[in-house]
């Protein structure tokens, strides 16, 4: 196998971006694995996920919304088991409107639980970021709700 570089997209032209914070109950390493490998069990349809967690590989899912399912599609651009993920975030109209977007989701222990910081930039507007800023709690709620049995 060859070493490929990875290439980060340009967000230089792109300046709006958001950034949410939770305390979750999960360890940093089951989180680590529901952004790697459970999409399914927290933001995926059932049936629909096509994701292998190493960097460079790319990802497919579809996620329910308003007037049906909508498909995702990415690639792992940086992974640090149970610390930070890192993938591009491509969805359309509604959504990303096609942009190639970047996610950074970090795991940060404190003496409460871990707290998940999500950074998502590189959108094209303001109404784009707005509809993503209104959409990641509750899937982080969706998130923290099925794994803390299991943290």
């Amino acid at each position: 196998m060859v070493d490929q570089q990875v290439r980060v997209p340009d967000l230089s032209a792109r300046p709006y971006e958001l950034t949410v914070e939770r305390v979750m109950k999960a360890s940093p390493e089951l989180l680590y694995l529901a952004w790697t490998q459970g999409f399914d069990i927290w933001l995926a349809a059932p049936g629909t996920l096509r994701m292998r967690p190493e960097v460079n590989e790319p990802f497919y899912f579809e996620a329910g919304g308003e007037g049906g399912t909508r498909p995702h599609y990415g690639r792992f651009v940086r992974l640090e088991p149970g610390r930070l993920v890192e993938m591009t975030w491509v969805t359309g109209p509604g959504g990303t409107e096609g942009v190639e977007t970047l996610v950074r989701v970090e795991f940060v222990k404190q003496p409460r639980g871990i707290r998940l910081r999500l950074r998502h930039s590189g959108f094209a507007d303001e109404a784009a970021r707005d509809r993503h800023r209104a959409a990641w709690p509750p899937a982080l709620a969706r998130l923290d709700e099925r794994t803390a049995a299991a943290g």
